[in-house]
């Protein structure tokens, strides 16, 4: 059976829909960053999605390929995922989506590499005709953070952080957003299939101890 990161971390990829504290351990991604509207069609981002599905399911298949990963294992590719920030806003401003600054990621396996991705990167972009030299292959150590199951659009995103901003202040945190440490998503729901009211993201805010 495929090796599923949903259901083998469950504590990072299904939390409850009332605010927790955890603590994320390092990982690394196939990463292409931006600044745009998410929803412009053709746009920026969602070129970008198509560049990390197009590496992340070449990554997936290399076993059919000269190419062998040394550690292999088969796994169902991850969600999508991404960290979000507006220059000059605190928290984010949904009426100008355009300002968004963004890095979209679909985590990898330990056992890939720096080489392995830009292998991967070369042999999607010859095989399906798509530039992929944006992405690149990024390493998070988030760490401390408060983290809930939001349902709904994601315009609706600012009551659940308000939930986690109390629950932490109550508990004794602050956020601790920075450049190094952003506003994460993961989206659990194809929004291309789903309704707004039933799209399912998981939001994570990094925090500290006051």
């Amino acid at each position: 059976m495929a090796f599923d990161f949903k259901k083998e971390y469950k504590a990072f990829y299904m939390p409850g829909s009332e605010p927790e504290i955890v603590t994320v351990p390092r990982a690394n991604y196939i990463a292409v960053r931006g600044i745009g509207d998410p929803n412009e069609e053709g746009g920026a981002y969602q070129r970008a999605i198509g560049v990390l599905y197009a590496v992340a399911y070449t990554l997936k298949m290399s076993c059919r390929t000269e190419h062998q990963i040394e550690g292999f294992f088969d796994y169902v590719v991850p969600p999508l995922e991404g960290f979000w920030w507006q220059e000059g806003v605190d928290g984010f401003d949904y009426s100008d989506k355009s300002s968004f600054h963004w890095i979209s990621v679909i985590r990898l396996p330990d056992f890939i590499t720096e080489a392995d991705l830009a292998w991967a990167v070369k042999t999607a972009s010859g095989k399906k005709k798509l530039d992929c030299s944006a992405a690149e292959f990024l390493r998070v150590d988030e760490g401390l953070c408060v983290q809930l199951l939001h349902t709904g659009p994601f315009d609706d995103e600012s009551a659940s952080v308000a939930r986690m901003d109390a629950f932490i202040q109550a508990n004794g945190y602050v956020n601790d957003l920075t450049r190094e440490r952003l506003h994460h998503e993961i989206y659990l729901s194809d929004a291309r299939k789903v309704a707004p009211e039933k799209w399912k993201t998981v939001i994570r805010h990094p925090i500290k101890k006051i």
